[in-house]
């Protein structure tokens, strides 16, 4: 049977480019738990825990983490639920070579490359989509320290196994953004 997506609830979408690979979280077990990082709802995250995958999801919002657990609770899988704030803390993420996948979405801090660099597990996959400079014309965030420059995610993980990388305008809706699906060496 075909694996259904989230999308039958609207608001509950997990993002297109995880949707594209998929494929990544079928077949052979992942090596570990797959992080949702500054996951809002963990949509992205409960479509892996659909999956067969142990997920944490990972925010510093109460309201979001409870909606997360909520929405974990209609899908019938368990997530494990982390409060964190990704911008304080030594380190931020309190895991090394923990994960097999971790999956980003519009966020951005820089200070957590190196973190993520270290939470996944040689042959671990990272997806991460988020904003470039060129959002600023079609609307939130314009904060630069929210917008990566030319080329920075792809450099950021350059030593990585490239499966995917996408740096342009996205539509419906349009926006600027920078795609990167990439394996960890070993």
């Amino acid at each position: 049977m075909e694996h259904e997506n989230l999308s039958s609830h609207a608001n509950e979408e997990p993002a297109e480019l995880l949707v594209d690979f998929l494929w990544l979280f079928r077949g052979k077990p992942l090596s570990g738990p797959v992080l949702d990082l500054a996951c809002g709802d963990c949509r992205n995250g409960i479509e892996a825990a659909r999956l067969g995958h142990a997920v944490h999801c990972c925010d510093i919002s109460n309201e979001a983490l409870f909606r997360a657990e909520s929405l974990a609770r209609t899908y019938g899988v368990s997530v494990e639920i982390l409060r964190v704030d990704l911008e304080q803390g030594d380190p931020p993420i309190p895991a090394e070579q923990t994960y097999g996948a971790v999956l980003v979405f519009r966020y951005l801090h820089r200070p957590l490359f190196p973190c993520i660099r270290k939470a996944l597990k040689p042959g671990g996959v990272l997806i991460y989509e988020t904003f470039t400079v060129d959002q600023a014309r079609f609307g939130k965030p314009r904060n630069p320290d929210f917008l990566l420059k030319p080329g920075e995610l792809r450099a950021a993980f350059r030593d990585w196994e490239l499966l995917h990388y996408f740096e342009g305008i996205k539509s419906n809706p349009e926006r600027a953004v920078a795609q990167l699906v990439c394996r960890k060496a070993g």
